[in-house]
């Protein structure tokens, strides 16, 4: 029985993989959108957001959803407190993978979009990866014109993840986003032919 191909779609803050998997939408791939799936966990009646509440008092809000920011402050800098979060978290978000596989079983390729892929090992659920990327120049530019966003957050989520220059030695392909729209964009339709073909192959 055939299956989908299946495309890990990763890459760092501020490289432009939301509009990457938009992409892939406007060409009719199913993407499933793992920050997504953690935002309806972490969410009012979310499936983890009880459990949160429970491991971790005084994170959830008075509408039932996690605070994310007295989560981050709970298991900042506790590495035991952190890994249990994941061991709540991670397992939910692996359902809801598979739930998505299930439901487009027929479509010829499909794309889990996960920031920390291979931070977390989600590479061996999928078939290749593609890494979405940008100079290290644009990157910071993109980052810093955020609204918030500080020198030392962007310090601090760029020390939880791979460096760049590692997620693209392991990328099957790379999808580089600052030399405009029309470039990515053939980009991704030559990663789509290449998994149409190895699924034919």
């Amino acid at each position: 029985m055939s299956r989908p191909f299946v495309l890990g779609l990763t890459g760092s803050i501020g490289m432009g993989k939301s509009a990457t998997a938009a992409m892939f939408r406007a060409r009719g791939v199913p993407v499933h959108d793992a920050d997504a799936c953690v935002h309806a966990l972490y969410g009012p009646g979310g499936a983890a957001a009880a459990a949160i509440g429970d491991a971790f008092p005084g994170t959830l809000g008075a509408d039932g959803a996690v605070d994310r920011a007295a989560l981050r402050d709970a298991v900042l800098g506790d590495a035991q407190r952190l890994r249990h979060l994941e061991s709540l978290v991670h397992p939910l978000v692996g359902a809801a993978r598979d739930v998505f596989l299930a439901a487009h079983a027929a479509a010829p390729l499909v794309v889990l979009d996960v920031p920390l892929l291979f931070e977390t090992g989600g590479e061996r659920h999928c078939d290749a990866v593609a890494v979405v990327t940008a100079p290290a120049e644009v990157q910071r530019a993109r980052v810093l014109a955020r609204p918030g966003m500080t020198e030392a957050a962007f310090a601090q989520i760029l020390a939880k993840q791979m460096p760049d220059a590692e997620k693209r030695r392991r990328a099957d392909h790379l999808i580089e986003t600052d030399r405009g729209f029309p470039h990515a964009e053939a980009q991704v339709d030559a990663v789509i032919a290449a998994a149409a073909a190895r699924r034919a192959g």
